[in-house]
């Protein structure tokens, strides 16, 4: 168990919350606030999605087109929508339960907290994973749900930036090859003053809209948790 799990088991244990009055338990929650775009990015799958859609418009060369308010908007429904098989376990396993007076808060943590591991898990490369446990030096690791979440977190964020990557290099490839040809006509009419981007951004919407890039996108992001 990692010094944080032992820390939040503590605090369980002692009912910490529950003593405070009631200004600090709002203060303390106004200020967890503060933590959720981080558990967002380093906890769910928006890095990967978010990164893979930059790599699109960046693609496209439309420079704010997409607007960064609808990429975000994108990235935010697509990660619920991937993330919506993890939150219906966490809600019928571990959140009902503590409403109800099933579990403990500290039952209701851990059950969650598991659930939410098996999803980094399936998404954590194993040679990531291997690397914070080397240098954590948090000793042999003989399951899965052993695994420290101060080791988990780093090594999935590394394996999602990876993915993403890789996926926005695939993406990227078609783009290139539109630039190059659009590139070459140019130098071959001799019109080398030409921005190559003006006229290849036109030829590169084109085949985006015809191939229907934005299924093909969300499909492939998809799939990629799968």
């Amino acid at each position: 168990m990692s010094n944080i799990d032992q820390v939040a088991e503590r605090l369980a244990e002692s009912n910490f919350l529950q003593n405070l009055s009631p200004p600090l338990q709002m203060a303390l929650f106004l200020g967890s606030l503060v933590l959720l775009p981080a558990a967002l990015a380093s906890l769910t799958c928006f890095t990967r999605i978010m990164i893979v859609l930059s790599f699109v418009r960046r693609g496209l060369s439309t420079q704010e087109i997409p607007p960064n308010s609808v990429l975000i908007g994108l990235a935010l429904f697509l990660t619920v929508f991937v993330m919506e098989p993890t939150l219906t376990k966490l809600n019928d396993h571990a959140v009902l339960p503590y409403l109800k007076g099933d579990l403990s808060g500290l039952d209701a943590f851990r059950r969650g907290a598991d659930i939410h591991k098996s999803f980094m898990l399936r998404q954590t490369r194993k040679h990531d994973l291997a690397l914070f446990a080397h240098m954590s030096k948090a000793g042999p690791i003989h399951s899965p749900s052993d695994t420290p979440i101060t080791v988990l977190i780093p090594a999935f964020i590394i394996s999602e930036l990876k993915t993403a990557f890789l996926m926005g290099f695939c993406i990227y490839i078609p783009f290139l090859l539109v630039d190059i040809v659009v590139s070459t006509v140019l130098m071959s009419m001799g019109m080398m003053m030409m921005p190559p981007v003006i006229v290849s951004t036109p030829f590169k919407v084109l085949l985006f809209v015809l191939a229907d890039g934005w299924h093909l996108v969300s499909l492939s992001i998809n799939q990629s948790f799968g």
